[in-house]
């Protein structure tokens, strides 16, 4: 069916409202609204958190931080649990945490953590109403992509997180997330665009910011992730 003239202007214009709080050349702004930290819990999603879950989750990021069950601790400056809020409707989950995130301890700081919240503020999310966090919890050494074994020490911590936070929707930021959430051998191009679901959960793959960095003259992969994450923004009411 037709889009009415309104509605393709509307589309319109939110779609140049998204690469306007995205960066016209993917340069991040230093201290602007898209670049503020998340806190820890609050935001304003209409979703609770039973205070016994709270602290359990609380334990978790504690085990996260004196973690030595993969040799990636040996390396790191600090662990990087994730951050957000713990009732959060919606959930991203990276790769590991860089350079930027291992000194700080905290996901999605550098280049790349800007440009995120720069997107979920376009999504007409306030950042502490989502929750942030990666499948590996530590810096792998020279940002390498983290090994099958290190996902796996790590995976009891964000599955249970995702049980505790019970998020309406994940979206996994680039390969190594998304392969864990929908195994097979399909590449991101193939993958992203199409709901998988996560014990009920529905899952959007997307494109990594940093891999938008790399590209950043390709309008095409912006196009792509404004599309995606519609989707996500109209099974969240947010459209």
């Amino acid at each position: 069916m037709k889009k009415r003239a309104g509605e393709v202007v509307d589309d319109l214009r939110d779609r140049l409202a998204f690469f306007e709080e995205m960066g016209a050349g993917f340069v991040p702004a230093g201290a602007g609204r898209g670049a503020e930290g998340i806190p820890p819990s609050g935001g304003s999603g209409t979703k609770t958190l039973s205070s016994a879950a709270e602290r359990e989750l609380r334990e978790i990021d504690r085990q996260i931080l004196g973690c030595r069950l993969c040799p990636l601790h040996r390396l790191r400056t600090r662990a990087v649990p994730g951050e957000g809020n713990l009732a959060a409707e919606l959930m991203f989950i990276g790769e590991a945490p860089g350079r930027d995130e291992d000194v700080q301890g905290r996901p999605f700081v550098g280049r790349a953590g800007q440009l995120l919240r720069r997107i979920i503020a376009a999504m007409k999310f306030a950042e502490p109403d989502v929750y942030i966090t990666n499948v590996v919890k530590c810096r792998p050494p020279e940002n390498r992509v983290p090994h099958r074994e290190e996902v796996e020490a790590c995976w009891p911590y964000l599955s249970r997180q995702i049980e505790l936070i019970a998020p309406r929707a994940i979206v996994t930021l680039g390969r190594t997330p998304t392969e864990y959430f929908m195994p097979g051998r399909a590449g991101m191009s193939e993958l992203r665009g199409k709901f998988g679901d996560y014990q009920g959960i529905p899952v959007m793959p997307t494109f990594h910011p940093s891999y938008l960095i790399r590209n950043e003259g390709n309008r095409e992969l912006r196009r792509m992730v404004w599309e995606d994450m519609k989707q996500v923004m109209a099974l969240l009411g947010k459209e």
